[in-house]
């Protein structure tokens, strides 16, 4: 159903598959839904988003001032998306209600707030900043630029060729990052792996912290980094000769710089091992 509005917005009610192009300018994106496979995408073509299904419960999508919203319509109680007692009531099967799949195209300097309760999420080609909230699932980043976040409960996040600021949160999850020259990584994971593979630009402030778990980081064997290594319970391991694991102060710690120090890396670990690779530098 689409109608418009006193004010000029555009409005539907979305019960089925539906392909619907836009016309207006989207300069951002706000995505709310319970369980969905979420894919947006930037693009220098026309916005336009297409759904191939809807559960029992329908999409709204509202079109105005320039923002896109897409959401599932909650109970007064569902106040805060990313909550357990939600998620629990989402185990119970009403959450089959809600179960969407939708593909939203948009410019590529769209600014996007995407929430998920269950269920997977990609953004891609996004050169502006970009926020994605998700409590049990699968999150991926492609090609991402801006300042960039993405938080999940119980789950994973894969990252690929993500540039600009990068924050990613997991309490029960792996974090893994490839192919990515972004100026400043922070990486947390409460129950959880880290696996990086970095080609920061110099400069570059890079953070990975897990409290239970491995972390595991390749940077390149002519990088310049001021290095800070610390497993309170675990192992130390380099490939670089300038870093030699030493036990201080009841903590195996590895330090030094590589390079001319111009960027830092920080790995801390409480229970799980911490390796440092050496990627070989590709002749041109």
């Amino acid at each position: 159903m689409d109608g418009g509005t006193p004010n000029g917005a555009q409005q539907w009610t979305l019960r089925g598959p539906a392909r619907v192009p836009l016309t207006e300018p989207v300069a951002r994106l706000r995505v709310s839904l319970i369980a969905s496979q979420l894919n947006v995408v930037g693009t220098d073509g026309p916005p336009r988003v297409e759904i191939t299904r809807v559960g029992r419960r329908p999409l709204l999508m509202e079109h105005a001032g320039g923002v896109l919203t897409l959401r599932h319509e909650f109970s007064p109680h569902w106040s805060g998306l990313v909550s357990w007692r939600g998620f629990l009531w989402w185990l119970g099967g009403l959450g089959r209600r809600y179960q969407t799949d939708v593909s939203v195209a948009v410019p590529h300097e769209t600014l996007a707030e995407l929430r998920v309760i269950a269920g997977s999420m990609v953004a891609s080609g996004l050169r502006a900043d970009a926020a994605l909230d998700m409590t049990s699932g699968r999150i991926t980043l492609l090609g991402l630029d801006g300042t960039v976040s993405a938080k999940v409960v119980s789950g994973s996040i894969e990252a690929l060729g993500v540039r600009g600021d990068l924050t990613m949160e997991a309490v029960s999850g792996e974090i893994t990052l490839a192919d990515s020259a972004a100026r400043r990584v922070h990486a947390t994971a409460v129950s959880g792996a880290l696996t990086c593979d970095l080609d920061n630009a110099p400069g570059g402030d890079i953070r990975l912290e897990t409290t239970s778990g491995e972390i595991t980081v390749r940077v390149r064997e002519d990088s310049d980094l001021d290095v800070r290594l610390e497993a309170t319970s675990g192992r130390v391991s380099s490939g670089f000769r300038e870093l030699r694991p030493t036990e201080h102060r009841s903590m195996n710690t590895a330090r030094g710089t590589l390079g001319a120090g111009t960027g830092t890396l920080y790995a801390s670990a409480v229970s799980g091992n911490i390796s440092l690779l050496a990627r070989p530098v590709e002749s041109a």
